[in-house]
C-alpha cells in the first residue's frame, strides 16, 4: 500500500492491510530477536543503567510512549524504571540544533544520558533518519546495546543494530501499527521480569 493508495481505501481495505502486516510481522520469525530485547532492557534496568528511546514524529510520540509505560507503569505495580524519551528538552533540542545541527542532536543526548551497559531503543520506520543513526553510533561507541525497531530491511540502522526488530512493510502509518504491538509486547515482558 503508498499513499495514494490509502487515501482512496475503503475503511475495511485499510484494516485488512493492516491486519496483513502484521500477520506477516507474526510470521517474520521475529521470535529470537524480541526475546533478546526483553533479556537486554532487562538486564540494562535490572543493573540500573537507562534505557534510552528516540524516534522522530510519530516514532517520537511512541518513544514517549514506550517511556511513559515503563517509567510510571505499564500494567504492574513496581518501580519506576530509568527510561528516558530523547528530544523531549525543547531547550536543549532548539539550542544544540541552532547551534550544531539537528541530525546530531540526539546522539548529543546519547553521550550525556548513555552508559556502557545501557540501551538505545531506536524508532524508524525507514531505519534511515539521520539523527537515528547517529545516535546509534554514538550508543555504539558507549558500549550500549542498539535495539532498531523499523520497517523491512532495517535500512542504515540494520547494522548498528545488535538485535533489529524490522517489521515486513514500507508503509509507515502500518509499520507504526506494528510497531505498537510489539512495544506493548515489550514493555510487557520487561514489566514482568522487574516488578
Amino acid at each position: 500500500m503508498d499513499a495514494t493508495t490509502a487515501a482512496r481505501a475503503s475503511l475495511a481495505d485499510y484494516l485488512t492491510d493492516s491486519q496483513d502486516v502484521l500477520r506477516r510481522t507474526r510470521e517474520a520469525g521475529l521470535d529470537d530477536a524480541v526475546e533478546r530485547a526483553v533479556a537486554a532492557i532487562v538486564a540494562a534496568l535490572g543493573a540500573g543503567r537507562p534505557v534510552l528511546v528516540a524516534g522522530n514524529g510519530g516514532s517520537m510520540a511512541d518513544a514517549l510512549h514506550i517511556a511513559g509505560e515503563l517509567t510510571a507503569r505499564f500494567l504492574l505495580e513496581r518501580r519506576g524504571l530509568p527510561v528516558i524519551a530523547l528530544g523531549t528538552n525543547a531547550s536543549t533540542l532548539t539550542a544544540w540544533s541552532n547551534d550544531v545541527g539537528y541530525v546530531s542532536h540526539l546522539a548529543r543526548e546519547v553521550e550525556a544520558y548513555g552508559t556502557s551497559g545501557g540501551v538505545l531503543l531506536a524508532l524508524s520506520t525507514s531505519g534511515n533518519s539521520p539523527n537515528i543513526v547517529a545516535a546509534a553510533e554514538t550508543a555504539r561507541d558507549r558500549e550500549m546495546t542498539v535495539i532498531g525497531l523499523t520497517g523491512d530491511g532495517g535500512g542504515r540502522l540494520a547494522p548498528l543494530s545488535d538485535i533489529l526488530i524490522a517489521v515486513p512493510s514500507r508503509f509507515t502509518p502500518l509499520i507504526q501499527q506494528a510497531h505498537q504491538a510489539l512495544y506493548h509486547y515489550l514493555c510487557l515482558r520487561v514489566e514482568a521480569a522487574l516488578a
